[in-house]
């Protein structure tokens, strides 16, 4: 299982489970997953730590910083069923009824130059490879943005997508105490 990372699971790293790391254990486990490349942390979603919640991530995992830490997404391009699929399912259709064709295409450009676009056709590039998507958004309220949120994306492309307490809770071999 290769980890895929996004934005918001990192901030929720730094700002509520590293609070707590007094002895650094967790750092040392999520740095040690990143640089031996098993969980990933894609060139969008650095881009986005790096303006988001006053880049607390970077401040706080200065090791990210190492660009053999971020993996590229340059090469990764959406078929022709992804942009079907992101015209006729991955749009939230009462937002799309009230765009002009213009306004339809610049948001559409947009969505696929975002980290979530990137991770999604990250995770879709190589069926090889069993991506995990951890993210702690969830599939309720989208305030009226014009594509449906990650996992309900997940959802459609049959991408499996968890929280970054379930993938804490996955790695065995660290030693941190959950309630059942």
């Amino acid at each position: 299982m290769i980890v895929l990372i996004d934005t918001s699971s990192l901030i929720s790293l730094v700002r509520y489970y590293l609070l707590f790391d007094k002895d650094q254990t967790l750092y040392n486990f999520i740095k040690e997953k990143i640089e031996s490349k098993q969980i990933l942390v894609l060139d969008k979603v650095y881009e986005e730590c790096e303006y988001t919640a006053k880049g607390i991530v970077l401040e706080v995992l200065k090791y990210l910083k190492s660009k053999k830490n971020i993996t590229k997404t340059t090469e990764v391009l959406p078929t022709q069923k992804f942009f079907n699929q992101l015209e006729n399912q991955f749009i939230n259709g009462s937002v799309k009824n009230k765009l002009s064709d213009v306004e339809f295409e610049n948001r559409k450009n947009d969505f696929l130059n975002s980290a979530d676009a990137k991770l999604l056709l990250f995770s879709i590039s190589d069926s090889s490879k069993q991506y995990v998507i951890v993210s702690e958004e969830t599939e309720t309220s989208n305030d009226n943005k014009s594509f449906k949120k990650l996992p309900t994306i997940c959802k459609i492309l049959d991408l499996e997508i968890i929280t970054l307490p379930k993938l804490l809770k996955n790695y065995q071999e660290i030693n941190l105490i959950f309630n059942k």
